[in-house]
């Protein structure tokens, strides 16, 4: 007994299995996580090492390039990128996936300190770390309170809001932009440290030596054991001013009469401005495979608890989220699932006619997506684009078993049978087909599931989510649609009626191509290279642009312009956009925070700004985002002295980008700077820019070494000295000042209008061997220079990136096309080469594993078949459909002007599906016809008959489906509509080629094999 006929004879289990099913399925729904993407488990740790006033070019030669040959030895790595700016080095490892992250940073750490000696002495020590959180900001938030000074409001963010935010589950860092640090700052006068006969790295290794707190090991005193401190910090700022400072000659004097002592703060290096006014905030960085939505909702309930403890007056203010833009998504991939789910079951009512019957299909809709839900909850999915894309996909395919099951049982009954026979008999006679059909779907899906690399990660939860989805609905199409169908259909009276015009057109299309196999084939084949041909006219990119409400805008002044100078131009820019009717909000954050390694604010480079552009709701404004960009890009790049580079919150650039590298600097720097010119000139890419750093001016100090020995100078001693002068020593060597709350820093160095003049610094004083005082310009020359800003690496070489926006209507593949037709591009010297990187990097990554999935589908589906239908020939004339979906597919795409990207490919994979399924169910039929005796001639046309309305139903519910995915309305759906558009093109004509090739096809191969079996075997039983 088949499983539909139990169904239908025992239909208590199947309606609890199923009421099981939909309880665990709604409250997984509830309890899953909404995102934007699948989380994906990336590798990577950073070795960050700091030297205060380094110049790029001394950090690589000593310290990355030995860190880049230790790490290459390392098994699994599989890029090296290093960014190398004023005082700071940062190494990037990204490791092969499935290598173990803990296992990573400490092969990274071991490999670091066997190499440890080999760095300079003066660096902070190395700090490797792991990336445990994903992107930009999740949430911008500005701190306000009333009589609050700025120093107040930072130390508020610092302490109160960042340490209960971090206790938020999923929150990786909070980071403070604009504020400033309180410190004690000595600002000394070199006039009255020449008059007292001190240097100024003296005064500041006394004041380190006096203030400080140390433990003095324990004593028993009195019977009793107790512990001794040595307490040297100066409890007072009087007390930390009447500090002796002793003189190399002998005698001291008091700390406060070598200059000015105040409790301030530090020189800020970051301002923060909300539409152009300075503001205190915080941004939130949520950690690795966090739930951005969930970390989100608990960052405002945590905020909102906090206001109550915080001082009277304190107000938050959320500026910017991206948790906004997924949760719009989501609901539009939710919107898109219900309509496409209403069309369909309006598709099926129009074709049968039975709102009985209709329904019946349409429960086959909720009942297999709510089981999937209990299935994702299971094993850690969320719903994110990639899943709910999965199933907004599925949606014309979840109700296709159970139209070819409620077709073929209505088509019983209009034969005067009652419900419940009709439904016994039909099950039984669409079961292979049904089950053939459902399993095609998910082998196509399911390499796309296990593709490697990130294209694997990315897609896993939809290929899963798919296959799923696609086996609950063989299981409701199996159990649950004859089940109803025999109890809840009404008896139909026998009618004769005759065949509809539909119908005689098809016989006599088919009648011609069976009679004229040889031509029919040949305009298929025809067809099938003219597709082909296609493929080349179609542009190719990653995703399409989406519309996210909002602007990521990096403003870059020349190398040496300070923190005000950048200030002034982000008002610029902040006064333009403004004026746009399009913006809503603009939050700056200027300048960058110093490296992790160096653990203060003192190493940021002030010549960056950041600006987050809030646009107004897509429906308020005429311009897309892209439109708005390439505008804005053209106004904005107008302002002296600036580059404007645009990037997306979604991580991915949305930009062109040309990496070249190579050993050879000098080549590489004229090589790339010959091709950003040409660049410039393409009117396919604007805002073109490159990553070499400008030359930045430097005061280069060169000991005389051989007048340095003789006046007892050391080079480290000279470096010493104008470190301190200038910047203070470094931040874990600073003295500290206790507070009632906690220790600030004490810092020392030359009042600013001092620090400032060349000349000064050329008569600063080093205390010599001999405890002499010698002035820096008798043992060392003092002057003006220039070297790079900013150095990039890529696998151990120099790298310079080329990167550029697109014109509206540009894909990335056809840009960059257009960049290696180029003459700087062809002429580059043997010694550079590009190196795949950012989106085109992506891209090719994809591409090549959708090749490779479909390319393992395809084989998947030919064993599917060969054992479901027990040969080898008849599944070949099956697969023969795959190929006639292509050129409906490319053709969509050219109609719609939809590049050929990731989403597209999607669609193409499902068409493999979509198209055997058709093909399944006519030969299926044909091979059963023939069994019973049937000649193969009137099998065929009673297969045609027969399957035409329910193959013309499946599709034209599908394309139903698919429609308000193609119309592109909703958050994120422009990215996702070319999914459906090749879904809908490719369907279009392979449904009607399908109808009329495959019989062609299937009377030449069972021809043939009837042949080969009179010639090598026994004939075959059915008269042809």
């Amino acid at each position: 007994m088949n499983i539909s006929a139990w169904a239908i004879k025992n239909p208590i289990p199947s309606i609890v299995l199923f009421l099981l099913l939909t309880v665990a399925g709604l409250g997984s729904f509830f309890a899953l996580g909404v995102d934007e993407n699948p989380n994906i488990d990336l590798p990577i740790v950073i070795v960050s090492i700091a030297e205060v006033g380094a110049a790029p070019s001394e950090l690589e030669t000593q310290v990355t390039r030995k860190v880049e040959d230790t790490i290459s030895g390392i098994s699994g790595v599989r890029h090296i990128t290093s960014t190398i700016n004023e005082g700071v080095s940062s190494t990037a490892i990204e490791f092969e996936l499935g290598v173990d992250s803990d296992r990573a940073v400490n092969d990274v750490r071991d490999a670091v300190s066997r190499i440890r000696q080999q760095l300079p002495q003066q660096i902070t020590e190395p700090q490797v770390s792991r990336v445990d959180f994903v992107g930009g900001p999740l949430a911008t938030y500005v701190v306000a309170c009333e009589g609050a000074t700025l120093t107040e409001l930072s130390w508020m963010v610092d302490n109160s809001i960042a340490r209960a935010l971090l206790t938020v589950r999923g929150v990786g860092q909070v980071q403070r932009s604009g504020g400033v640090d309180r410190e004690i700052r000595i600002q000394l006068d070199p006039v009255k440290l020449d008059a007292h006969g001190i240097s100024a790295a003296e005064v500041n290794a006394q004041v380190r030596a006096l203030n400080i707190d140390l433990p003095g090991g324990r004593t028993i005193t009195g019977g009793q054991e107790q512990s001794l401190r040595t307490l040297g910090s100066a409890p007072t700022l009087e007390r930390l001013r009447a500090t002796r400072i002793a003189m190399p000659q002998g005698g001291w004097v008091q700390l406060d009469q070598l200059g000015t002592i105040e409790n301030g703060f530090n020189e800020p290096r970051q301002k923060a401005l909300l539409d152009g006014k300075p503001v205190v905030a915080f941004q939130v960085v949520r950690a690795t495979g966090a739930n951005l939505v969930k970390v989100a909702d608990g960052v405002d309930e945590k905020l909102k608890a906090l206001e109550n403890l915080l001082p009277q007056g304190t107000t938050i203010r959320k500026v910017r989220t991206n948790a906004t833009f997924v949760v719009e998504s989501y609901n539009a991939s939710i919107e898109h699932l219900v309509l496409g789910s209403s069309l369909a079951v309006a598709v099926i009512y129009w074709f049968l006619r039975d709102v009985r019957a209709a329904a019946i299909s349409a429960m086959a809709m909720p009942l297999s997506v709510i089981p999937t839900f209990a299935v994702m909850k299971a094993v850690g999915f969320t719903l994110n684009n990639m899943s709910l894309l999965g199933l907004a996909l599925v949606v014309g395919i979840l109700v296709d078993d159970a139209i070819v099951e409620i077709e073929n049982i209505v088509r019983h009954t209009q034969m005067g049978k009652t419900p419940y026979d009709a439904a016994l008999e039909a099950a039984d006679e669409i079961g292979l087909a049904v089950v053939a059909t459902t399993a095609t779907i998910i082998v196509v899906f399911v390499p796309v599931a296990f593709m490697g690399g990130i294209p694997g990660q990315f897609f896993r939860q939809f290929g899963l989510t798919v296959a799923v989805a696609v086996f609950f609905s063989l299981v409701v199409a199996r159990l649950l649609t004859p089940m109803m169908a025999a109890y809840w259909l009404k008896e139909m009276p026998h009618e004769e009626t005759g065949k509809s015009w539909l119908t005689r057109l098809y016989d006599r299309v088919l009648g011609w191509a069976l009679a004229y196999r040889g031509p029919t084939l040949i305009l298929a084949a025809t067809f099938f290279v003219f597709s082909l041909g296609l493929f080349a006219m179609i542009p190719t990119s990653l995703i399409g642009q989406v519309d996210r409400g909002e602007l990521i805008v990096t403003a870059t002044l020349a190398p040496g312009s300070n923190l005000d100078q950048t200030t002034r131009v982000t008002e610029r820019l902040t006064e333009i956009l403004r004026k746009q009717k399009e913006v809503t909000q603009v939050f700056a954050s200027v300048g960058t925070p110093a490296d992790p390694a160096t653990g203060s604010m003192s190493g940021g480079a002030v010549n960056k700004a950041t600006l987050y552009v809030t646009l107004v709701p897509r429906k308020e404004r005429q311009l897309s985002q892209a439109r708005f960009e390439e505008k804005m890009g053209e106004e904005l790049s107008k302002v002296p002295g600036t580059r404007i580079n645009f990037s997306t919150a979604d991580g991915l650039s949305g930009r062109l980008q040309v990496v070249l590298s190579s050993e050879n600097g000098p080549e590489l720097e004229q090589a790339a700077q010959k091709l950003l010119v040409e660049m410039r000139q393409m009117g396919e890419i604007y805002d073109v820019n490159s990553s070499e750093g400008l030359e930045r001016p430097e005061i280069i100090v060169r000991p005389n070494r051989a007048l340095a020995a003789e006046q007892g100078v050391s080079v480290s001693s000279i470096s010493l000295l104008a470190m301190v002068a200038t910047l203070g020593d470094l931040d874990q060597n600073l003295a500290k000042f206790d507070l009632a709350d906690r220790q600030i820093n004490i810092r020392v160095q030359l009042d600013p209008k001092y620090r400032d003049n060349l000349e000064t610094i050329r008569n600063l004083k080093i205390i010599s061997s001999r405890r002499t005082l010698v002035p820096l310009h008798s043992v060392a020359t003092v002057e003006m220079g220039q070297g790079p800003s900013q150095i990039d690496r890529f696998e151990r070489k120099r790298k310079v990136q080329i990167e550029a926006s697109l014109r509206q209507g540009v894909s990335l593949g056809d840009a960059l096309s257009a960049v290696r037709r180029l003459p700087a591009y062809k002429e580059l010297p043997k010694s550079v080469s590009e190196t795949p990187s950012g989106d085109v990097e992506i891209q090719n990554d994809i591409f090549g594993g959708f090749m490779g999935a479909m390319g393992a589908a395809v084989m998947m589906i030919y064993a599917v078949l060969v054992l479901l239908f027990s040969g080898f020939v008849h599944p070949l004339t099956i697969m023969v459909a795959l190929p006639l979906s292509i050129g409906g597919a490319i053709m969509g795409l050219l109609v719609a002007r939809e590049p050929l990207g990731m989403y597209a490919l999607i669609g193409i994979v499902m068409l493999m599906g979509l198209t055997t399924k058709n093909s399944i169910l006519l030969v299926e039929y044909v091979l059963t016809a023939m069994a019973g005796g049937t000649p193969r001639t009137q099998a065929i046309f009673e297969s045609g008959e027969a399957r035409m309305r329910p193959i013309l139903m499946t599709t034209v519910a599908m394309i139903a489906g698919m429609t308000p995915i193609a119309m592109g309305i909703g958050a994120g759906a422009e990215g996702r509509k070319s999914m459906a558009i090749s879904v809908i093109g490719g369907l279009s004509t392979s449904t009607v080629l399908t109808l009329v090739v495959v019989p062609v096809v299937f009377s030449y191969l069972d021809q043939m094999s009837d042949w080969v079996k009179r010639r090598f075997g026994t004939k075959r039983g059915p008269q042809k």
